[in-house]
Formats: structure tokens, C-alpha cells, sequence
């Protein structure tokens, strides 16, 4: 596995581990991975919920946890670490500017078109930016409203297939279709960076449903520089979710992995059990909604409040929540460490050529 260059930091080892709320992918998570070269991944998502004791409301909390998870972070690694926020937040502009002030080294965004991502640059700062995509279309329209308005080009661009874990940057009838896939969608994307090599080069990493040394070989004879990996890393010992949440992906099969309805008007993938049964049911409905966390989110006509079910979930309240997972995330069958499991994927991809 060659590095590459996200803007001025080298990757030592081209994988990304994927950002994941709520709770999921915290410091632990992210400084193990960075200690192996890679890119560990801070998720932004809910952080509030996660510094309860923290005055202030819940938008105030969440800056603060941010820069907690970030700083610890730094005492675990000198590697690199990236935030990963979503445009749908509500606090979206919050959490890029504390990310930026607390020197995060990238921020991937997706969840939306990070438009104006740049205009929180400050002159002395270090992050590098990065946009989440889930076709060349939007690649293109980011390139160019950044070259525009910021004279600013993206310092890599994730794109992010149908297979992927969370919420889908597709329409439900999108997401088996062969049109659509990340094998179609990678070479798409390399052609629209390469349009701008004379100014940027733009490396493109594949995300969605990536879980071999396998995969990753076939994504980087496309084009790709690297892959981001998610789900491979939650049965992890260094993940932040609890135990009984890493146990789900161990103890699910294939069968178990479905496409829900997301409240916050977006189609997602996560592991069927208990909640989204009831769900279905009409046996849940949020009475108030304390957070306004979501932009896209009425709670007056969502069936529940996705963020307390993935903060449930994550903290092992199964009844509650449900687990977020990649269509793979069912191969997981013990719980590694991230050393372990970055072997197994250079072996993978070792034999693999």
C-alpha cells in the first residue's frame, strides 16, 4: 500500500477510518488508527450528549466536547486525525470552527454540499478540507463554487458509494442500482479531479462497504488513492461504543443488514432489531425535541429522535436504538484490535496482487 497526500500531511497507509455517531468513532478509535498511519476520524455527531456535565445547553456541549475529544486525541498520537461533520448539523458552522481552532488536520464533510467550507479557513490554519460526495456531479459543483468563491480547491474528495453504513447520499431505488455503484462512481470522480491537476492534485478515496485488502486493491487500480473504512473498525478493543454495540455487528448476519427511513429525510443502513421493529409498529413517537440537532429534522412528524437512539445504541441500549453498519459489517466475527485488524488488511491486499 503506497502513502498519499491529503494537502500537506502524507498518509502513511491509505485508509481513512470512517467518522461514525453517535459515540462510535471517538479518540480511542481514531488515535489507534492514526498510530498505524492511517487517518483516525472524530465524529462530530451528538458530542453534547456525550458531556453531560459540561454547563450550558446542548449546542454549548457539543463545541466543548469536541475540543475534549480532540485534545485527547493528542495524547495518544502524533499521527494524523480528522473530524468528521456532517452539513445537516444544525451546528455545523460551530463545529468547523472549533475543529479549526483546535487544529483537527482534516474535516471530511458530507451529509449535504459543504458549499462554503472554506470561509472558515483562518490565516494561520492547518486544516486541510475535504467533501464527502456520492456522485461526480456534486464533486464538479464543489470544485467549482470553492475555485470561485474561496480560490480554494478540495485537499482530497471522499466518495462515498451505496453500500455504505449511516445515511445514503442516494434515493432508496438508487441504492441496487448498478448505475450508481462505487465501481461506476470512482473513475467518474478521478476524471473530475484530474480536470484540475495543473492547479490541485486531488486524491479520491472510496468509501461504502470496503471491508478487504481485496476491495481496497480493486478501488486503487480505479483510480482511487485510498479507501475509507468504517464498519471494520467497530468491533475493535480501541472503539468507543460499548461492548454490547460491538457484539451486534459480531452476532448479526447478512440478513440483518436493512434499509430504513431516517428522520432526518434521508435513507440509511443499520442492523434490524427491537427499535426499528417498533418503530414500524407506530409504537414510538418523540414528545419534544430538546436538541434541534438535525437542519432537515421536524420532530413533530418523525416516528423518533435519531439522535438519542444512536446515543442508546451506542452505550449499549439496544431497546432503545439500533447500530448504524456497512452492508459488510455482518462478516465481523470477534472483537480485534486495530493493529490486528490493519494486518489483516495488508495481507488481504498483499495477496490480493
Amino acid at each position: 500500500m503506497k502513502s498519499f497526500f491529503i494537502g500537506k500531511y502524507e498518509i502513511k497507509l491509505p485508509i481513512i477510518q470512517g467518522g461514525m455517531g453517535v459515540g462510535v468513532s471517538l479518540n480511542k478509535l481514531a488515535s489507534a488508527v492514526a498510530n498505524e498511519g492511517g487517518v483516525g476520524v472524530i465524529s462530530a455527531a451528538g458530542l453534547g450528549l456525550l458531556y453531560p456535565q459540561f454547563k450550558g445547553n446542548y449546542l454549548e456541549k457539543c463545541i466543548y466536547g469536541l475540543s475534549e475529544e480532540l485534545r485527547k486525541a493528542r495524547e495518544k498520537t502524533y499521527g494524523v486525525i480528522g473530524v468528521n461533520i456532517m452539513v445537516a448539523l444544525s451546528n455545523f458552522s460551530d463545529m468547523v470552527r472549533t475543529a479549526i481552532a483546535e487544529k483537527a488536520d482534516v474535516i471530511f464533510a458530507g451529509a449535504g454540499l459543504p458549499l462554503n467550507l472554506p470561509s472558515f479557513l483562518t490565516k494561520d490554519s492547518k486544516t486541510m478540507l475535504v467533501p464527502i460526495v456520492s456522485s461526480a456531479r456534486a464533486a464538479k459543483l464543489i470544485c467549482e463554487k470553492w475555485l470561485t468563491n474561496y480560490n480554494y480547491l478540495p485537499d482530497a474528495l471522499v466518495v462515498e458509494g451505496p453500500k455504505a453504513g449511516g445515511h445514503l447520499g442516494f434515493k432508496k431505488e438508487q441504492i441496487e442500482d448498478e448505475n450508481y455503484s462505487l465501481e461506476h462512481l470512482i473513475p467518474e470522480v478521478v476524471e473530475i479531479a484530474k480536470s484540475y491537476a495543473e492547479q490541485k492534485n486531488i486524491p479520491v478515496i472510496a468509501a461504502g462497504g470496503i471491508s478487504t485488502g481485496k476491495d481496497i486493491a480493486r478501488f486503487l487500480k480505479l483510480g482511487a488513492s485510498a479507501a475509507q473504512m468504517g464498519s471494520i473498525f467497530v468491533p475493535t478493543e480501541e472503539c468507543d461504543a460499548s461492548t454490547e454495540f460491538k457484539e451486534v455487528y459480531i452476532h448479526s448476519d447478512k440478513k440483518d443488514v436493512r434499509i430504513i427511513q431516517s428522520p432526518v429525510g434521508m435513507p440509511g443502513r443499520a442492523f434490524d432489531g427491537e427499535f426499528i421493529r417498533d418503530i414500524a409498529e407506530g409504537k414510538k413517537k418523540p414528545k419534544s425535541c430538546p436538541f434541534h440537532c438535525i437542519k432537515t429534522c421536524d420532530y413533530t412528524k418523525s416516528p423518533y429522535c435519531i439522535i438519542k437512539a444512536l446515543y442508546n445504541a451506542a452505550i449499549g441500549n439496544l431497546k432503545e436504538g439500533y447500530a448504524f453498519a456497512g452492508q459488510n459489517a455482518y462478516l465481523a466475527n470477534k472483537i480485534s484490535s486495530v493493529k490486528e485488524v490493519i494486518a489483516k488488511l495488508k495481507a488481504d491486499f498483499s495477496l490480493s496482487l
